[in-house]
């Protein structure tokens, strides 16, 4: 299928980023491009040739320097529910990746995920904070606070290279593939030199053979114990052992749900892996009619609007103690300096 040969090409790649082999050298002098490109835009934006702005209000990135995914919207997800939880009132700004259009746009639960994006909306319905996105970051946060004034700290779901938005705190996330080789896109991961300054490091994977990852805090992510459909009704994951699954993902590494389920004690009868932000339009369900779907949240969004008996299971990710209280040590020193006296 189309799907698995692209999951098999990615893969590929993947494996071919961790190492330092003869792909990697031979695309080492476009790496090299890159790096210059990089450095040169940086160097623009300290100069002030290329403008940057600040909404107003404390900017948290969290982004990551590796292609693909790394746990970011699990990351921001946690984020808003713990700042949300010290009577914060935060906000969510977000390009809005592969969604159709570049306007700006405020997403609710009712948004189709074509026009809001499938993280951006998946977001807005698991916290409940306004979520914008934008081309611009900048347009998606300055009318978040027009149409919300309250909101006193805007969360930024990826953008750490999206110098044009001036922001307090970083957030850099990985998971176990760290930083790979340690070279730039094509011959290695990384979108930008790494080591480089952060405020945080969070590695969202479970350490294998002594493997610490990058230095920094270290998050927990398992699969939530209910899984729900699109009417709502729910069903523990105990309740779908000994049933005939499809297990779908379109995410960045769709390997490791499939893997999570089947720790879980469910059976598997077949997995597809799909594009991450695959948009589901084109898909087709098998004949079979007893194959129950299985999906991650993330893809239910899109997979539901055909299929509204998917079971959905959502991501949970669970930080170290310590990371919140150096996003609180942070937070409260950007309120009580540059914002005025506002910490909690």
């Amino acid at each position: 299928m189309p799907g698995n040969c692209q999951s098999s090409s990615r893969q590929s790649l993947q494996q071919a980023w961790l190492h330092r082999g003869l792909l990697a050298w031979l695309l080492w002098p476009l790496s090299l491009l890159l790096r210059g490109l990089v450095a040169v835009r940086r160097a623009g934006y300290r100069a002030g040739i290329l403008r940057s702005h600040h909404p107003g209000v404390p900017v948290i990135i969290v982004g990551n320097v590796v292609a693909g995914g790394a746990g970011k919207t699990p990351t921001v997800m946690a984020v808003l529910r713990h700042l949300q939880a010290r009577g914060r009132r935060p906000g969510l700004i977000s390009r809005g990746f592969g969604r159709d259009g570049n306007d700006c746009l405020e997403v609710v639960p009712e948004t189709e995920a074509r026009i809001a994006g499938d993280e951006p909306l998946l977001v807005r319905r698991a916290t409940g904070a306004p979520v914008f996105v934008a081309a611009r970051r900048i347009d998606a946060a300055r009318a978040l606070l027009a149409r919300h004034p309250g909101t006193d700290v805007i969360v930024c779901d990826d953008g750490l290279q999206h110098l044009a938005l001036q922001r307090d705190i970083e957030i850099c996330v990985f998971d176990e593939r760290g930083a790979g080789n340690g070279l730039l896109l094509p011959a290695g991961p990384l979108r930008e030199p790494w080591p480089r300054d952060v405020d945080i490091v969070l590695n969202t994977f479970q350490p294998v053979d002594g493997r610490p990852g990058i230095a920094g805090f270290m998050a927990r992510r398992d699969l939530a114990d209910q899984a729900q459909r699109a009417d709502g009704s729910r069903i523990s994951l105990d309740g779908l052992r000994g049933r005939r699954l499809l297990a779908l993902a379109g995410i960045a590494r769709p390997e490791a749900f499939f893997t999570m389920l089947q720790s879980l004690g469910l059976t598997l009868e077949a997995t597809e892996a799909l594009p991450d932000h695959y948009d589901f339009h084109s898909w087709k369900r098998p004949e079979d009619a007893g194959l129950e779907l299985v999906c991650t949240e993330k893809d239910a969004a899109k997979l539901w609007v055909d299929h509204p008996d998917a079971w959905a299971v959502p991501l949970v990710l669970t930080p170290e103690p310590g990371f919140f209280k150096a996003l609180d040590l942070r937070l409260d020193a950007k309120l009580s300096s540059r914002y005025g006296h506002q910490t909690s």
